[in-house]
Formats: structure tokens, sequence, C-alpha cells
């Protein structure tokens, strides 16, 4: 059984290939798979391996003071998710590549999994204004699974997505919207950015939906959430698609 991570902080890095090296490091001790970003904004990491040697590599991450508030998002599989590990220096830990991006000194607002649930239930805030999910994530992600009634967007890639919300701005003015993706990285940006377009009504799920899976179960999401990896997807428990696809059971019928 796997054990896999999926965690982001953004920090200010003074010297990204030096923490870079280290990450690389303790990882490959630690005998984990996948990838690791590292750049001046922060840390972006998915990883996977044996659970107590995740959870050595995780405590040995937080002993460093920029990191020690970072929250890993966790699932299990039978399915190895990743063939190797990756580890990369580079300019963003998710390519944005506009002006605006997030303030490493100041996070961008946040609503909770269970206030979402609550607001999702009622299709209004807490003081009654219209609720609007936005999905920052791409076509093929969304195509798996989203939050009931969510608008998505037509984009293949993360960095199309200020001219699609520029596009559909109007639609956006009178609501509360909250913006998620997968673990949460991308909804933060996209928030920090979105605020400094003057969209001050736009909050980001804390979390992504890994972490309202975790806290909320499949409360107002159908299908499941697309992982970049082996997986292919994860239900609202947190089971990976491609376990269900090679299940023993029909491992033997295809051998018969």
């Amino acid at each position: 059984m796997y054990t896999s991570i999926a965690a982001y902080r953004f920090v200010a890095v003074d010297d990204p290939a030096a923490l870079a090296d280290r990450i690389g490091h303790q990882a490959r001790a630690a005998r984990l798979l996948g990838s690791v970003i590292v750049a001046r904004e922060g840390i972006n990491l998915f990883l996977a391996g044996a659970a107590d040697d995740i959870d050595g590599f995780v405590a040995w991450l937080r002993r460093d003071p920029r990191l020690t508030a970072i929250l890993t998002r966790r699932s299990a599989s039978s399915t190895r998710p990743f063939a190797r590990l990756k580890v990369k220096v580079k300019a963003e830990i998710i390519a944005f590549r506009r002006d605006h991006g997030l303030p490493c000194a100041e996070r961008a607002p946040v609503v909770a999994p269970v206030d979402l649930a609550r607001w999702m239930a009622r299709g209004v805030d807490d003081v009654g204004r219209r609720l609007l999910l936005l999905d920052t994530r791409n076509r093929e992600e969304v195509a798996h699974g989203t939050f009931a009634g969510a608008r998505s967007l037509p984009i293949d890639n993360f960095t199309e997505l200020p001219d699609a919300v520029a596009a559909r701005r109007t639609e956006f003015a009178d609501a509360t919207v909250v913006s998620f993706c997968t673990g949460g990285i991308r909804c933060e940006k996209a928030v920090s950015w979105m605020h400094g377009q003057g969209m001050d009504n736009v909050l980001q799920l804390d979390g992504g939906i890994l972490g309202y899976f975790e806290a909320m179960g499949g409360a107002g999401f159908e299908g499941r959430c697309f992982v970049f990896d082996a997986r292919i997807a994860v239900d609202p428990t947190l089971h990976a698609l491609a376990d269900a696809v090679c299940a023993p059971s029909d491992a033997v019928a295809h051998a018969a």
C-alpha cells in the first residue's frame, strides 16, 4: 500500500536550488517517488511511499521554519502513483505568468469546507449573497468530476485562466465567488490575482477538493477528483480509480 501526499506553501525562498537539493536528498533517503518543485515563491510537492517514510519526511520538512505550517493532503492506494522522483527548480511553483501573483506575506482569503457545504445546501453565503463556485482546473480534470452547479472555464492550462475570467467577469459581480482546485495551489494563486484586479468578492476553498473530501466527504460533489499520476482520480473517500479498475476480481476475470 502506498501513501500519497500533496502539499504546497507560498513562502519566500532565497536560495531555491539549495532547498531543492536538501529536499531531494531527504526524499531519496526515504525512498519516496513523485515530484517536487521549488521556486522563490515557495514549494509544491506530490510524493508517495510507505506511510512511515512519508511521516518521517513530513516531520523533517516541518523542521524548516519556513515550512512548519505546511499542510499535507493524504490518500492511500495499492497502485504505485509515480515511477520515479523528480526535483526541479522553476520560476514558479505553479505556472501562471502574470503580474500580481501571490504575495508571500499575505494569503488569499479562504472559506472552510464545512462553511462551503452549508452555503451549497442553501445556495447563498451566511449574509444571503448568491453563491458561485468557480472551478480553476482544466477541462480534462473537470470532466472527471466537480461540485454540483460549479462554473468551469474553457481552459487547458492554468496560464489561460486570467483571460477566461476577464471574459466572464460580469457574471461574478453580484455573487460570493468560491474558487477551487485539486489541493488549493491554483485557486490560491487565482484568488490573489483576482483581488489584484479589483475582484474582492472572491474566496478560495481552503485545502481544495482533497481537503474538502477529508472534511466533508462527497457532499455536493459529483464524480471524482482527477490527479496527475497513475491513480488517475480519487473519489470522495480518497480511494483511487486505478485501484477500482485493477481490483483483484477484475484481474482474475481477465486472466480467465
